[in-house]
This record gives structure tokens, C-alpha cells and sequence, in this order.
């Protein structure tokens, strides 16, 4: 009887290992840390605090100095140790450089590569994610981030539908088996018809991606979808700054920021989507065209929780959950980091930067080859020993390249501007 209990036991402590969830958050964080009031990464902190995202998502960076200050100050009462990826200038929009990023659970991710995707308005950042499991059979998590163009208008559908479509085209070139997506940020749409929406829910999509949220209509200002506004979180912004230093006004009426997933969420035993757990968060669904802190907005978000989110952003995050049914194992970035990758923007008039795991190839030499999109020999780099080489780009003409190498298969692109 003791070996039967003692193995029962066992059992059930190793299932309960097993269950892992990934938190993951979106956030605009509206011009951080610049825009009134002042001191916004110790708000942000409490904020992250209460949700504890493993995954965190983020909009409109001002610098690189801004992603350092959420990784070393809104971070550190997390549990577990988090990173950040890299951070890189937006080329796209030069003027108005509001950047992208995500931060991570280091105990639960691995970040093994990330990308720039150029588009007729604002970078979009592409992150290549390992879960962090035992097993041969890896899981991918590919994670898109993106600020789509603002505002209504014919003109500005398109653009945002051009901007989704860079997405959408990228997702061809995932090629490993059962990839897992997660498309999030600050897309701007009004409704479920828009161009862009239904480019993301596209059948034809070489990944499939849907709407943890089947809620289709016409968002803005509409009581039927009170849950899932995300802005404005402010009736007014006086008190926020000038002009466009304020952010939106208007109260709780659109639902601009979203979590787009790959359909396998759904059907996955191993990495699967948790029902119900998306959410736009401290909405508490009776709040339209109030301040997101009104008391009158009652229900599980508490009071404190949304005082902190009216006075971080005019926007909401958005959160879900994702279960991870394996237990996790130790990160080794060494182990599953590719062959080449890039440790510069991928966009530029200057220079890339390419690293280098030489531990991956016997070949002696090595050498880097770039190619035109007509598949012309344009320029040859030696590698020698060296675990990153810079490629001077400045005599190429603008458009796209590819660089490859003599030692395996790998193939990175890279926009001359």
C-alpha cells in the first residue's frame, strides 16, 4: 500500500510539473518614458506586477534607454529573470521613431533570432522564440509586433493592410513543422471588416491565424463590445501634456489592440491556448466613453489597478494565456541558436552586422556571399575566426539582399535603404 500511495504521488507531482502557463501582455505604452506624468516605468512596474506576463509586448519605445529602464526597473520584482531582444532604430519612419519590443521570461523562452520587416509606414519586428522544454521535438513560437498607421480614411485602411501584408508574406518563409504564431500591438482597426483584419484572417495564409476574440462588428463605440476596448482610457487628457504629447481623449470606445494567434493554439496538446483567458486589461466590460479609473466601472479589475493604467497609457494591454503541458528545461541559447543571424538592423544604408556560431561547421575559410534578388554574386566577405563580421553596405545599390555562406544552408536578407 506505502509503494502504491508513494507512486501516486509521484505521479501527480509530476503532472502538476508539467503545467506551465505563459502569460502573455501587449501594451502601448504611449510615447514611454517621455509623456506626463513622470516616473511611468515604476506605474508600469504595479501594472506588470499584477499580471506577471512572461511574454511582454510592447509599442511606441522612445529609445534604447527606454527598453533598458522597463527591463531593470518595471521588471525586477518578477519571479523569474527576464531579458530583452535587441533593440534597433525604426527606418521605416525616421521622423517619428517610436520602436517596438518584447521582453521575456528567460526560464520559460529562449530568443534565438528577430528580424526587421520594412513597410510603407513603421518597422514591424519579427522574434524567433524556442519554449524552453525537454524534448527532442522543439516547439517554435514565432512572435510578430507591430504598430499599424492610425485614423480613418480610405488611405489609411491601406496602409494598414499593406503593413499587415508584410506579415502575412513573412509567414512563408516559416518552415518548420507545427509553428506557432503570435501577431500582437496596436493595429488601429474600427471594425471587423476592415481590409487589414481580414488580410490577418485570411484563409490562404501560408500559417492560419484567427481571432482568440470571434467577436466580429463594429467596434468603436459600441456598448456590445464595452470588453474589448482598449482606448482611450481618459475622457480628457488635460493634464497629460501638450498636444500630441497627451495622447487620445474621448473615454473607453475602441478596440485598437490586439493578440492574433495561429490556429494550432486551438488544436495543440502540447502548446495550447487557454479558453477564455484573453482579455483587455482592467476593462471591466461597463465602461463606454468613461475614464477606464471611473468608479462606477466596477467589477474584478480593482480600483488601484485601474487608476495606475489611466494614468500609465491611453491605451489598455491586452493579455492571454498559453499552457505549456511539458516540463520545462533549462535555457541553453548555445544549443539552439542558428548558424548565422543578424546582430544589427536588418534595414540600412550603412552596415549589417552578421554573427556567427563556427561551432556549427568544420569548414576551414568560411566565407559570406551576398547576392542580389537576381541571384548575382555581388560581394564576398572571408570569415576567417571570427564570430561576427560587419558588411559594409554603403556602394550597393537600394533593394533587397541575401547572404549566404559555403558552410550550410543558412540564408539572411537584408535591405539596402
Amino acid at each position: 500500500m506505502k509503494k502504491i500511495i508513494t507512486s501516486f504521488l509521484l505521479f501527480v507531482s509530476m503532472f502538476a510539473f508539467s503545467q506551465e502557463t505563459l502569460n502573455v501582455m501587449s501594451y502601448n505604452l504611449f510615447k514611454f518614458p517621455t509623456s506626463l506624468p513622470q516616473n511611468r516605468e515604476l506605474i508600469l512596474q504595479r501594472i506588470l506586477d499584477d499580471y506577471q506576463p512572461d511574454l511582454f509586448m510592447v509599442c511606441e519605445l522612445v529609445s534604447e534607454n527606454a527598453a533598458d529602464l522597463i527591463l531593470n526597473t518595471s521588471l525586477q520584482n518578477q519571479p523569474d529573470i527576464f531579458a530583452r531582444a535587441n533593440f534597433v532604430e525604426d527606418l521605416s519612419k525616421p521622423e517619428d521613431p517610436l520602436q517596438t519590443m518584447v521582453f521575456y521570461n528567460t526560464r520559460k523562452l529562449t530568443l534565438v533570432a528577430q528580424q526587421t520587416l520594412p513597410t510603407v509606414y513603421r518597422d514591424i519586428n519579427h522574434y524567433s522564440f524556442m519554449v524552453n522544454v525537454d524534448a527532442e521535438n522543439p516547439i517554435h513560437l514565432e512572435v510578430f509586433v507591430a504598430h499599424l498607421k492610425s485614423s480613418t480614411g480610405p488611405a489609411n485602411r491601406q496602409m494598414r493592410y499593406d503593413m499587415v501584408e508584410a506579415v502575412t508574406d513573412e509567414l512563408q518563409n516559416l518552415t518548420e513543422p507545427d509553428t506557432f504564431v503570435l501577431f500582437g500591438g496596436d493595429f488601429n482597426f474600427y471594425n471587423s471588416t476592415e481590409i487589414g483584419y481580414q488580410q490577418i484572417l485570411n484563409p490562404e495564409n501560408a500559417i492560419k491565424l484567427i481571432d482568440p476574440i470571434d467577436a466580429p462588428g463594429d467596434w468603436q463605440d459600441d456598448a456590445e463590445f464595452s470588453y474589448l476596448h482598449t482606448q482611450s482610457t481618459r475622457v480628457s487628457n488635460a493634464g497629460f501634456g501638450g498636444f500630441a504629447n497627451a495622447g487620445a481623449s474621448g473615454g473607453m470606445d475602441d478596440r485598437f489592440d490586439f493578440i492574433m494567434m495561429s490556429e494550432n493554439f486551438n488544436t495543440s496538446t502540447r502548446f495550447s491556448y487557454v479558453p477564455d483567458s484573453y482579455q483587455a486589461y482592467g476593462n471591466n466590460g461597463d465602461c463606454l466613453n468613461k475614464d477606464v479609473k471611473d468608479e462606477s466601472c466596477t467589477g474584478v479589475f480593482s480600483q488601484a489597478l485601474r487608476n495606475d493604467l489611466y494614468s500609465m497609457s491611453d491605451h489598455l494591454p491586452v493579455v492571454m494565456q498559453i499552457q505549456i503541458s511539458e516540463p520545462l528545461a533549462a535555457p541553453s541559447f548555445t544549443e539552439n541558436k542558428p548558424f548565422l543571424w543578424f546582430e544589427s538592423t536588418n534595414v540600412t544604408d550603412k552596415e549589417v552586422i552578421v554573427g556567427i556560431d563556427a561551432s556549427k561547421t568544420s569548414v576551414p575559410n568560411m566565407q559570406l556571399f551576398v547576392f542580389n534578388t537576381l541571384g548575382q554574386l555581388v560581394e564576398t566577405i572571408p570569415v576567417n575566426s571570427q564570430s561576427s563580421v560587419v558588411l559594409d553596405v554603403q556602394k550597393l545599390s537600394s533593394g533587397l539582399y541575401f547572404i549566404k555562406t559555403d558552410a550550410g544552408n543558412s540564408t539572411l536578407k537584408f535591405i539596402k535603404k
